[in-house]
Order: structure tokens, then C-alpha cells, then sequence
């Protein structure tokens, strides 16, 4: 299943599209701070050395098309690479963990509907980062932790990320 034209659509007034479990939901487009903050980020991902196996590989701002819907994380990491036939399209690779960074005026989309959607759909480790508060949520299915950026975060994939 590809995007729908509407979405492309949208882009092109600057607002990204969202569909969470058939709710449609629209922001805009992150501003410079945002962009900013998740490429500090998306640059701090590597490998920790304790698993085999996974390349940590990540991408910013990519359409992930999850078994309930559309979503569009700031950061979305991997254990391996798209393969060519799934790089023309959302992706359907389920990421290993994903990370969002609170946007002014998004506060419960990316608080509070994303993390439990994302959980839902299988992602193993969901990071939320709000610079204004400089809270870091580190989001599992059996537990949550919270603590003050910055912070070095180990994903179950292997994969260290600072925050």
C-alpha cells in the first residue's frame, strides 16, 4: 500500500499527515529548532558492542506505514537496511525503536498518542525528548523511565543513543 496522494498533497502546504489507528492527524512541518535537536540526536546512534547483529541503521522523518496506521517519526532506527523494493514506498519494516522530539503546540500527539501507538504496533523501545524541559521518556512495554537530557539510552536492539 503506497501513500495516498492526499498526503503528498499536504506537503506541499507544509503540513505532514499522520493516521493512528484509522484517526487522521496533521501538524506542521517542524521547525528549525526541532530539526536541530533530532539530528543531535540521530548522530549520537551507534552500535553499543554488547549485541551481533544490528547495523543501528536510522533515517529522520520518514513515512513508516505500521500495521494500524501511518506514522511519520522523527527518528526511526533499524537493524538493517530497507531493501530496494521497500525504499519507493512508506516503509512496512517495523523500526527496532523510534524517537520523537516534542514539537511546541504537539505536546499530546507526541506524549501522549504516540507512545502507546507505536508500542502497540511492536517497536521494541520508544524515546520521547521535550527540549523545553529537557525531559527524556524512555518507553518500553513492561516499564517507563524518565529522566533529564542528557542521557545515554540503551535500546533492546543494541544500539546506545544520547539524548
Amino acid at each position: 500500500m503506497g501513500i495516498p496522494s492526499q498526503f503528498f498533497r499536504a506537503e506541499q502546504f507544509g503540513i505532514r499527515l499522520e493516521v493512528v489507528n484509522g484517526l487522521p492527524i496533521w501538524e506542521a512541518q517542524p521547525l528549525y529548532r526541532h530539526q536541530k535537536h533530532a539530528e543531535r540526536i540521530a548522530q549520537s546512534i551507534r552500535p553499543s558492542g554488547s549485541l551481533d547483529g544490528c547495523g543501528c541503521v536510522h533515517v529522520l522523518d520518514v513515512y513508516v506505514q505500521f500495521p494500524n496506521g501511518l506514522k511519520r517519526p522523527d527518528i526511526s532506527i533499524f537493524c538493517r537496511e530497507p531493501t530496494e523494493e521497500e525504499q519507493d514506498e512508506a516503509l512496512t519494516l517495523i523500526p527496532e525503536a523510534v524517537i520523537e522530539v516534542v514539537s511546541k503546540g504537539y505536546e499530546a500527539k507526541d506524549l501522549e498518542i504516540g507512545p502507546p501507538f507505536y508500542l502497540s504496533q511492536g517497536v521494541k523501545d520508544v524515546i520521547v525528548f521535550d527540549p523545553a524541559t529537557l525531559l527524556v521518556l524512555h518507553l518500553r512495554k513492561d516499564h517507563v523511565m524518565r529522566s533529564i537530557a542528557p542521557a545515554e539510552i540503551a535500546l533492546q536492539c543494541g544500539c546506545l543513543v544520547s539524548v
